[in-house]
């Protein structure tokens, strides 16, 4: 087995695909690994790091590529890319299908048996398989950080001779994982800490890290949660209702900071034009969903700007802020799946084709788009009117 980890062509991409820990345990399971120069230097990993461990150090893309038969990718590959990989080779990587038909077209056409990371399912075995859940982690503790960074106070209470600091008020919106771990983040820097969620489950592990727990908790509320563990999308009634909650509690808010996403689905308006300008000077919203759309009203992608007397904070790629941490995690979560890929006994590939895992995750196969979710309803009509 060859195993191709390429730069990333993204310049504001600085994860890499393996560490010197996963490619040790590529070549245990068989494997020749071969890293293009340079890709673990934005994630604090150098080349004679890759050698050490038993890579190769490919001079570029293409002879890392080449004969390569799986790519261990952080972006979905584009269409230049993919001229050389290998037809057939495995690719797992972070593709963000929804919305990208040309994009998984292309890798159709290409041939490549294209595996979508960010659609595991959360069951029992694919825990050490999320990448949602372990970036989604790093970006809520940076967007803490991101937040106190531009905050111009400091965030825990001082009691000084000269006088006392009030400690800051920080409500994080959404507490999923990235929500969670804000929180946490919060607490430990000593913000009075906040939280909201439509998930009912959210109620106690927001109180179980200390914070106060903020929402409409009606009927709708104890029904608002997938048994996937994922937000449903709320009613426009209730929808009215928590945001006059949110509404009176933003304005005495000095952080906000929110997380809401819904897979396949542009990121919920959470916080309004009026909300912003009903904060106090100096206060600070972070939108850790800026590249779906937004929570923030006037949130711009990739950018912090000032909106009245608020700083909106829009960065993008908000893992990959502290890629030195968010790399060893990822490369660990498709050393996990790509384990359960390989026969230990041959040391050979032998993907089980009907595992869930890979029936989940499989985007394209064979020149075709495979997953039930982006496949075209209608390939022969789509052939005939491409003709």
């Amino acid at each position: 087995m060859k195993i191709a980890v390429p730069a990333e062509i993204d310049l504001g991409e600085p994860r890499v695909g393996a560490t010197p820990d996963t490619v040790k345990r590529l070549v245990a399971l068989g494997a020749s690994v071969a890293v293009e120069s340079g890709a673990g230097v934005k994630s604090g990993i150098l080349d004679s790091d890759f050698v050490a461990a038993g890579a190769t150090i490919a001079p570029s893309a293409w002879d890392a590529l080449n004969g390569a038969e799986v790519v261990l990718k952080v972006r979905r590959p584009t269409e230049a890319e993919l001229s050389s990989y290998k037809p057939g080779a495995l690719v797992l990587a972070i593709m963000d299908p929804y919305g990208n038909d040309a994009a998984l077209a292309a890798m159709a056409n290409a041939g490549i048996a294209s595996f979508a990371m960010e659609l595991m399912p959360r069951i029992t075995r694919a825990q050490v398989m999320d990448v949602l859940s372990s970036q989604a982690n790093l970006a809520g503790y940076r967007a803490v950080i991101d937040a106190a960074a531009e905050f111009n106070r400091a965030l825990p209470q001082m009691m000084t001779a000269a006088g006392t600091v009030p400690a800051a008020r920080v409500f994080i919106m959404g507490a999923g994982v990235a929500g969670l771990q804000a929180i946490a983040t919060a607490r430990r820097l000593g913000a009075i800490v906040t939280a909201t969620d439509v998930r009912p489950a959210a109620k106690e592990q927001v109180a179980s890290l200390g914070a106060k727990f903020v929402a409409v908790e009606d009927e709708e509320f104890k029904q608002a949660e997938t048994a996937a563990g994922y937000a449903k999308p709320m009613s426009a009634e209730y929808q009215a209702k928590q945001a006059a909650l949110v509404a009176d509690h933003i304005k005495k808010q000095d952080i906000v900071i929110t997380t809401a996403l819904i897979p396949g689905r542009p990121a919920p308006r959470l916080v309004t034009a009026e909300m912003v300008a009903s904060m106090k000077p100096g206060s600070v919203l972070v939108d850790l969903a800026v590249e779906r759309g937004g929570n923030v009203e006037g949130a711009v992608p990739g950018q912090v700007t000032w909106v009245g007397d608020v700083k909106i904070v829009g960065h993008l790629n908000v893992p990959g802020r502290i890629a030195a941490s968010a790399s060893p995690l990822y490369a660990k979560n498709l050393f996990n799946f790509f384990e359960t890929m390989v026969d230990k006994a041959s040391k050979a590939l032998a993907v089980k084709w009907d595992d869930e895992l890979v029936k989940a995750t499989l985007l394209t196969r064979d020149g075709a788009i495979v997953h039930p979710n982006f496949a075209p309803k209608n390939p022969a009509a789509s052939s005939e009117g491409a003709a």
